[in-house]
């Protein structure tokens, strides 16, 4: 009763929440702005890249460009989605502005050449950039400056892929493992919700989802089928870990047996383009999302019968690991989804099920063990496929969060509470401190 009384408290609770939603508001209004020309622009690059399939043999070539852009002008920019993390957590030198244009121009030169990323790297990087910039401008007290950064995370996250919800949710789940910061839940809600509308206001739509509802015994909840999500979602963990591992031991031996890094990425592009012959295909260049050649394996084509090979996801994995460890940009989310979705398709059939719902399963699941972030990919797959799923997307992104193991695609997310109840990486260890433990994989959980 005392507490509801003290008026003074109440106060300046208002007040301070006041002032950090004004902050929030232009870094959110510009980190959607900025994710509304990235997918325009992505898409018209993309739509290049399809009208001109020779652009893929200038991909090493490209790579070297996007080295050297970096070595010039990159500085603390090239440490990417981590060195936001890292503010967050400790602040310090502070997220360089340059940062938001230069990942923008060198995502979509590895996009218009065929390497395989994603946009999420992309927009979280825009939004970080943008909310640093804004906060040496406008000299933002100290107080809201991590605030400002979740913000930008939340926001670019939740505009790039039309989720302000899961937006708002990973800004607050992926700075550490098994714990949230809920101080800064209301800005971020803001932030996504903002940056989303910011990114509508430009005219330009997200990708449409469709699941059926399946026809059940018992109703939309069957218990059959939670237990098949479940099992699933152990596939889908084991994914996440070999998509995650794979990456960072290809990127340590291209830094061992490749000591100049503008030749990394022409090495990862040849051997792109090598798959690219061998394979037959160019399923899986660029996003992936779409293709003019009706016979392609898509992120869409994985939600119908027989739209994608047993072996698409793996396919996928390998070309985004080359692509992304060898020195190009993008994110792997967009790649991720792909990988989920076809491995879910692949598991409709031995499982039967419904291969869209699977497909949609896989989608936020595998999301959800590499990057540690059940609850946000949970919302997620409620915004873009419906609640009517939500028990199966929750058991699948849970389960696959739990058997990914103590590893992810951030290196500098911290663990705050292991995964299971065996040894794991010590309090506030870093992902990226935890993998150089020689003994470390031996002894995690996952």
């Amino acid at each position: 009763m005392r507490e509801l009384l003290d008026h003074r408290a109440h106060g300046e609770r208002l007040r301070d929440l006041w002032m950090g939603l004004c902050w929030v508001a232009p870094v959110a209004g510009l980190a959607g702005s900025a994710s509304a020309l990235f997918l325009w622009s992505l898409d018209r690059v993309t739509q290049w890249r399809f009208e001109h399939p020779a652009l893929l043999y200038l991909l090493p070539m490209a790579g070297v460009l996007i080295v050297l852009l970096y070595q010039r002008w990159g500085g603390r920019s090239d440490r990417g989605t981590n060195l936001i993390l890292e503010e967050i957590h400790q602040p310090g030198g502070g997220v360089p502005l340059r940062m938001a244009p230069l990942v923008l121009l060198t995502t979509l030169m590895t996009h218009l050449f065929g390497g395989s990323a994603g946009r999420e790297g992309t927009a979280i990087q825009m939004g970080g950039g943008l909310a640093g910039g804004f906060i040496g401008s406008c000299r933002v007290p100290e107080r809201h400056r991590r605030m400002l950064l979740m913000a930008g995370v939340a926001a670019g996250f939740g505009s790039v892929f039309g989720t302000p919800l899961a937006g708002a949710v990973f800004a607050l789940e992926v700075l550490a493992i098994g714990r949230m910061r809920y101080e800064h839940l209301l800005p971020c809600l803001w932030a996504g919700l903002l940056g989303d509308l910011a990114c509508s206001v430009w005219g330009v739509h997200h990708t449409a989802y469709h699941i059926v509802v399946p026809d059940l015994p018992g109703g939309h909840l069957n218990l059959l089928l939670l237990a098949k999500a479940a099992l699933a979602g152990v596939l889908f963990g084991w994914t996440s870990l070999l998509f995650s591992e794979t990456t960072h031991e290809l990127g340590r031996q291209w830094k061992r047996w490749i000591p100049q890094p503008w030749l990394r990425p022409v090495v990862g592009g040849v051997i792109v383009i090598l798959l690219t012959w061998i394979l037959g295909t160019r399923s899986y260049l660029g996003l992936g999302v779409t293709s003019p050649d009706p016979g392609a394996v898509t992120i869409l084509s994985s939600f119908e019968a027989g739209g994608a090979t047993p072996w698409s996801w793996w396919w996928k994995l390998i070309f985004t690991a080359v692509t992304l460890s060898s020195g190009f940009k993008g994110g792997e989310v967009t790649p991720l989804f792909f990988i989920g979705a076809a491995l879910g398709n692949a598991l409709s059939g031995p499982l039967g099920v419904p291969p869209d719902l699977f497909a949609g399963l896989g989608f936020v699941a595998v999301f959800a063990g590499a990057s540690n972030t059940p609850l946000a990919c949970t919302l997620m797959g409620i915004e873009l496929f419906g609640s009517e799923h939500a028990a199966y997307l929750a058991v699948a992104c849970f389960v696959a969060y739990q058997f990914s193991g103590h590893t992810g695609i951030y290196g500098s997310q911290r663990v705050a509470t292991p995964k299971a109840n065996a040894e794991g990486p010590a309090s506030d260890q870093t992902l990226s401190e935890w993998r150089k433990r020689p003994d470390s994989r031996s002894r995690d959980p996952g």
